[in-house]
């Protein structure tokens, strides 16, 4: 029920000084650019365009922060990997991500984002290594499952799960799921809203 209720947007944070100071449960979204990190957050909270959308990689520039039912935060992070912006630009957007993620004390997952076609690519890998070292819990949330095969899926999940049997921060199971079927999305509403506060609690 959380997911059905508001969402509005808060602000887009370009550096650290423009991120909101709050004491509500956050959760993060990160991922490759393209990877599908707004269109997921779409389908979680069923609406069509609460957070943009674009087939242009490195669209998402900034930290766009929404507030769920004044119960959650959702942080929807610029892509890391290719974008179509200078290199000073990107390093910019890198860093911000990198220092927002190791220093939110309110931050309670952050749903790594990895395309079910590929895998996880070394820029993946290296966000885990910050979030393992950083102490930062985590999540891999495979997506566009519906561009492969069941079986391709279930085996990429099982490669996935494997590899976090070493990562201490790393959540044991990993979701599959689908903003165009909506495979896999009640299961991560149901994963996020355990993580929430109730509103009488605030």
């Amino acid at each position: 029920m959380l997911f059905s209720r508001e969402c509005k947007f808060v602000t887009g944070a370009v550096n650290l000084a423009g991120i909101p100071d709050t004491s509500l449960p956050e959760i993060a979204f990160a991922g490759r650019s393209n990877v599908g990190k707004s269109s997921l957050i779409n389908s979680l909270t069923g609406r069509k365009n609460i957070a943009r959308t674009s087939v242009t990689p490195g669209r998402t520039r900034e930290i766009n922060f929404f507030c769920l039912n004044n119960t959650m935060m959702i942080a929807d992070l610029p892509g890391f990997g290719y974008a179509k912006a200078p290199k000073v630009n990107i390093k910019k957007w890198t860093t911000l991500v990198e220092n927002y993620l190791k220093g939110r004390a309110s931050l309670r997952r952050t749903c790594l984002l990895i395309d079910s076609r590929r895998g996880p690519m070394q820029s993946d890998i290296s966000v885990m290594n910050m979030l393992d070292e950083a102490a930062v819990s985590y999540i891999i949330v495979l997506t566009k499952s519906d561009k492969i095969k069941p079986n391709s899926v279930l085996n990429m999940k099982k490669v996935c799960e494997n590899d976090l049997k070493s990562r201490p921060a790393a959540y044991p199971s990993v979701i599959a799921s689908s903003s165009k079927t909506g495979d896999g999305i009640s299961y991560l509403r149901s994963h996020l809203a355990a993580l929430a506060v109730s509103t009488e609690s605030i």
